[in-house]
C-alpha cells in the first residue's frame, strides 16, 4: 500500500466514523429481574403458643434458636424472596410503656437511610387486638415493614421484616407490596389465647 493510498484510507476511516457518530445517544432505564409472585393462600399457625394467625403458605415458621431469644419467639421465613418477618413475644407486667418506647425507637433508627415512616394503627376491640404499623419507605431502609400488636394487658408481639440482601427497595418493591398484604393479614386474623 502506498503513502497516498493509506492518506486516503485513513482520512475515510475517520470520516465515517466521524458520520457514523452524529446520532443522540440515550442510555436506557435501568432494568430489574421480572418477579413472579405466588398466588395468595394462607394456612392456621395454631400451637402451644400464647397468640395464634394466618401466614401464607408459601412461607414457613422456623423457631428462633439465637442466644439471646426468648420463649415464643418465631421467625416467618419467605425463602423464594430472601426475606425473614422476625417475631418476638413479650409478657407484659406492667412494662408495655417500655415495649412501645423499644418499637419505636428500633423503627426510628431507620430515619437516617429512610425517606419517610408512615405510621397506622390497628384496632380491632372484638378480639383485643391492638398495634402500630410503621411503613418504612426509601431505597436504603434496611426493614421496610415493622409493627407491633398487644392486648394491652398481658400480651405483646413485634415484628420487623428483613431482607437478606443489600438494601435496594426500588427493586424489591412489588415484593415488599406482596409481603406487606401477607403481614396485614396476618396481623387481621391476630388473636391471643390463654397459657397455664
Amino acid at each position: 500500500m502506498t503513502v497516498s493510498n493509506r492518506y486516503v484510507f485513513t482520512l475515510l476511516f475517520f470520516a465515517f466514523i466521524f458520520v457514523s457518530c452524529n446520532n443522540d445517544y440515550y442510555p436506557k432505564p435501568r432494568g430489574y429481574f421480572r418477579i413472579d409472585l405466588p398466588e395468595k393462600n394462607y394456612q392456621l399457625f395454631d400451637t402451644a403458643f400464647p397468640y395464634r394467625f394466618e401466614y401464607p403458605v408459601y412461607s414457613k415458621i422456623v423457631f428462633d434458636t439465637l442466644p439471646n431469644a426468648e420463649p415464643y419467639w418465631i421467625n416467618i421465613t419467605f425463602k423464594e424472596f430472601k426475606g425473614t418477618l422476625h417475631l418476638s413475644y413479650k409478657k407484659i407486667n406492667h412494662n408495655l410503656n417500655q415495649y412501645l418506647e423499644d418499637t419505636r425507637s428500633m423503627a426510628m433508627k431507620h430515619i437516617p437511610k429512610a425517606s419517610g415512616i408512615e405510621n397506622r394503627q390497628f384496632v380491632n376491640p372484638e378480639t383485643k387486638v391492638y398495634g402500630l404499623i410503621y411503613d418504612i419507605s426509601g431505597s436504603g431502609a434496611a426493614s421496610p415493614y415493622q409493627f407491633y400488636v398487644t392486648d394491652s394487658v398481658a400480651h405483646f408481639v413485634r415484628g420487623a421484616l428483613y431482607f437478606n440482601s443489600v438494601p435496594n427497595n426500588d427493586s424489591l418493591a412489588p415484593v415488599i407490596q406482596f409481603l406487606e398484604a401477607d403481614i396485614n393479614h396476618m396481623i387481621e386474623t391476630f388473636r391471643w389465647k390463654e397459657i397455664n
